[in-house]
């Protein structure tokens, strides 16, 4: 499969997924947390999905379309692993994680801190969509639409 079609293939999957937890995300309490902001095209759907919902951005730097910022009190800007640290706690409704490289020994490393990360923000029955798995007794798989590809991208429960 070409970049581009794998590309095309893991935003679809990426949508998907987003539209279909949103309903249930809407009727939980707590911000929704967008570890990778990037140039914020999944902020701006977010953003379309639950109006008026908290949402927080974390990334490296800022790279994000001009419409696609979060207002400055929720953009984090750092070391994901590190500033996403002083949100524990905060019972996100939703945690959504696009930091994969597609390089499966780097993305491997990624997901030993990304888990334990999501698991301790995220409220007791709130929900995690990921880019790469994410293993923690946590963290409960859930089944993905019937639109996306296995293992393409995940979706988990906080038990």
């Amino acid at each position: 499969m070409s970049r581009l079609d794998s590309f095309i293939r893991r935003m679809t999957a990426q949508r998907d997924i987003l539209d279909h937890v949103c309903a249930e995300v809407a009727k939980m309490e707590g911000p929704v947390l967008e570890l990778g902001l990037g140039n914020g095209r999944t902020f701006h759907h977010l953003r379309e999905r639950l109006p008026g919902r908290r949402i927080v951005a974390f990334d490296r730097a800022l790279a994000a379309h001009a419409s696609s910022i979060p207002e400055a009190e929720n953009l984090v800007l750092g070391e994901i692993r590190e500033t996403a640290r002083r949100f524990i706690g905060i019972d996100a409704a939703l945690v959504h994680a696009d930091i994969g490289t597609g390089y499966e020994d780097r993305d491997a490393v990624t997901s030993t801190w990304l888990s334990d990360l999501t698991a301790r923000l995220l409220r007791v029955g709130g929900i995690a969509v990921s880019g790469t798995p994410l293993d923690h007794p946590q963290l409960q798989r859930l089944p993905l639409p019937p639109s996306v590809p296995a293992d393409r991208y995940f979706i988990y429960r906080r038990v």
